[in-house]
């Protein structure tokens, strides 16, 4: 059953139960404005000058238990990762302080960290076990990356947009996850030289499937992926190869930021 009134203003419009309405329209706010190019200065909120891992580390709790479990996630080592990962340290510095609320966020250049609810979502559904191989494609901030690597040490992400993939790549090392294998590139023909994959994630909307994916998707593999036009609902994929067959079930309905491609 489609929930299109949950969808945010580029992946889902998420309820926030307790959040007030101003809260919410301050959250697609940035979002609009990061599209159309660089925020002001003056618009953001300033970071704090220390972040407090103790503080950090309630934010992630209350995350997982008010986000994630009243949703229905009830996957444990998702909820683990999902409470390990410092969120706060995959967001522009101005940003921190919303690092936690229930939507996704501007990290530049178009693109958007997403809602942690989606995060979570998305892992869970490629059932993802300690000696998978898994890809990503759309690294954005390195946030989703790092969830991943809390899973399984063999994590593959791709990201077009260069100056993402060189600050990710950065990030993730810098925040422990140096397991991470991270490359800049065209996504849509995924890693041939780490096929195949038991798992992979697409997080931005195709307007198809690429056939590149499916073949370098594992026999009893899972994909995840938006798929639809760019800026309207688009339906989120469960895909899965099955004695080289291909099934395909819609989950829900989302908004992504639209798949990019090489020129």
């Amino acid at each position: 059953m489609l929930q299109a009134i949950r969808y945010s203003l580029i992946e889902r419009i998420c309820p926030m139960r307790k959040s007030s309405v101003a809260l919410r329209l301050f959250i697609a706010l940035l979002v609009c404005i990061s599209f159309a190019g660089n925020l002001p200065v003056a618009w953001l909120p300033s970071a704090t000058a220390a972040e407090n891992p103790l503080d950090s580390q309630l934010k992630r709790r209350k995350m997982v238990t008010s986000q994630l479990k009243s949703r229905g996630i009830s996957d444990p080592l998702v909820l683990r990762a999902m409470a390990t990962v410092p969120r706060h340290l995959f967001v522009p510095s101005h940003f921190r302080r919303l690092a936690y609320v229930d939507g996704p966020l501007p990290i530049g250049h178009g693109q958007t960290i997403s809602q942690p609810y989606i995060v979570a979502y998305m892992t869970e559904i490629l059932q993802i076990k300690p000696h998978h191989r898994v890809l990503e494609i759309g690294t954005g901030s390195g946030y989703q990356a790092a969830v991943l690597a809390e899973l399984t040490n063999q994590v593959y992400t791709m990201e077009i947009i260069p100056e993402l993939a060189d600050s990710a790549s950065k990030r993730l090392k810098e925040t422990g996850y140096d397991s991470v294998n991270a490359r800049q590139g065209d996504g849509y023909h995924g890693w041939p030289d780490a096929a195949p994959f038991d798992a992979i994630m697409v997080t931005a909307a195709a307007e198809f499937i690429p056939p590149p994916l499916l073949q370098q998707l594992k026999e009893g593999g899972r994909m995840v992926i938006p798929v639809g036009s760019p800026f309207y609902i688009q339906h989120l994929m469960l895909v899965e190869k099955r004695q080289a067959k291909i099934t395909t079930r819609s989950l829900m309905a989302v908004r992504f930021v639209p798949f990019r491609r090489s020129q």
